[in-house]
């Protein structure tokens, strides 16, 4: 028998006169919505059997609508300018993007940005902030335009992997400062291909899951890179003996 003090209340759905229907949280549902919805579940039942399918086909989606924001703009150098056009790729991808002496140009929430930066063709790009942008070794061709780079950040692009860091040679001449902060498939064999990039002067590694011993590889980069400073890791984390590996202490009593 229910409690007392429990009240139990059933609510209907109920027309609301105006073309939809209240739910029981109260929300109107539009009738152009709910044909949407009908669609949809018609196209799944129609060609998918099973949840494997379904997630096949959405992962492949995906990853055209990455290839998509990836595809090569590398044709618009010959009317802009490398600077102009490599700026265009950062902009279509939400980054940000600092011409030298200009302010930062940044898209708006619709994703559009001032149409200014067409004019700096014979300014250089000096930095570049492509924080959680989906750059993948393809649109890297776009970047890779921006030769006098100085400082770039990729913080936790999901598709910056060890073969995109293989390929920043061509700005070993110029870039001082890389942020590679929570990007999750950088391993240790990546961060080795940055031996090319003698000019850093700031690395951020911090909050990389796929390097598997952060401390050890913080002292194999600072060797690698000895003129850079290397930040975000604790140069103890790893390093930790576990009990079996602890030394002796020989003072000490041995229990009987």
């Amino acid at each position: 028998m229910a409690a007392p003090w429990v009240s139990l209340r059933l609510v209907a759905p109920m027309w609301n006169g105006t073309r939809g229907i209240h739910r029981l949280g109260g929300a109107v549902v539009p009738e152009g919505n709910q044909k949407k919805e009908r669609k949809m579940l018609q196209f799944l039942n129609n060609h998918f059997y099973d949840v494997e399918a379904l997630r096949g086909y959405l992962l492949q989606r995906e990853m055209s609508k990455v290839h998509l924001k990836n595809r090569s703009f590398t044709w618009l150098e010959e009317q802009h300018g490398p600077y102009s056009a490599g700026a265009f790729f950062i902009l279509k991808q939400g980054g940000a993007v600092k011409f030298r002496d200009k302010e930062w140009i940044r898209p708006d929430k619709y994703g559009h940005s001032s149409p200014e930066f067409w004019n700096f063709r014979e300014v250089p790009v000096e930095a570049v902030d492509a924080s959680d942008c989906e750059i993948n070794y393809e649109g890297l061709d776009n970047l890779l335009l921006l030769k006098e780079l100085q400082s770039l950040s990729l913080q936790r692009c999901p598709h910056v992997d060890d073969w995109c860091l293989s390929r920043l040679y061509p700005l070993a001449d110029s870039l001082q400062e890389l942020s590679l902060a929570g990007c999750p498939r950088v391993s240790e064999r990546g961060l080795a291909c940055l031996h090319h990039l003698q000019n850093l002067r700031r690395l951020d590694i911090s909050d990389l899951p796929a390097v598997s011993n952060p401390g050890l590889t913080q002292i194999l980069v600072e060797e690698m890179l000895p003129n850079c400073q290397v930040v975000g890791v604790d140069w103890a984390e790893g390093l930790k003996l576990g009990p079996e590996e602890q030394p002796q202490d020989t003072a000490s009593p041995v229990p009987a």
